[in-house]
């Protein structure tokens, strides 16, 4: 795996990470606010952002050696399959509920940056 490939990838997962952590919090103030609608508009930008991360990563996952990108590929597409399923069903607990496994401790890193902390570990980075 070609280090820069991997490094300009885990940017755009860490921007993108970055991304949904903002997007929770305005949800989070939103609701405290007594704003179902607009909490719930939050939760559908995020969703809509988590639905084209695997198009949108595309163009540095083809810079990684056909091996790394099959798996990194695969792995960001189950990132947007849940989100495209969560967007169809309109589901607000879907949707809240993306990249937290059941189990989620407050704290503890979401699925997104448990994955790029493993992809620095595989780069050495």
């Amino acid at each position: 795996m070609s280090n820069d490939a991997l490094r300009e990838l885990i940017d755009y997962l860490e921007h993108i990470s970055a991304d949904v952590k903002r997007i929770e919090a305005d949800g989070e103030s939103a609701l405290a606010e007594g704003g179902q609608t607009a909490f719930q508009a939050c939760l559908e930008k995020k969703a809509k952002l988590l639905a084209g991360l695997a198009e949108n990563a595309w163009v540095l996952v083809e810079r990684l050696s056909n091996d790394e990108a099959e798996g990194v590929a695969r792995r960001l597409e189950q990132f947007s399959m849940s989100a495209s399923t969560a967007l169809r069903l309109g589901s607000v607990f879907f949707m809240t509920a993306l990249l937290y496994p059941e189990d989620h401790q407050p704290g503890a890193p979401n699925d997104l940056d448990a994955y790029v902390e493993e992809l620095r570990q595989r780069a050495g980075i």
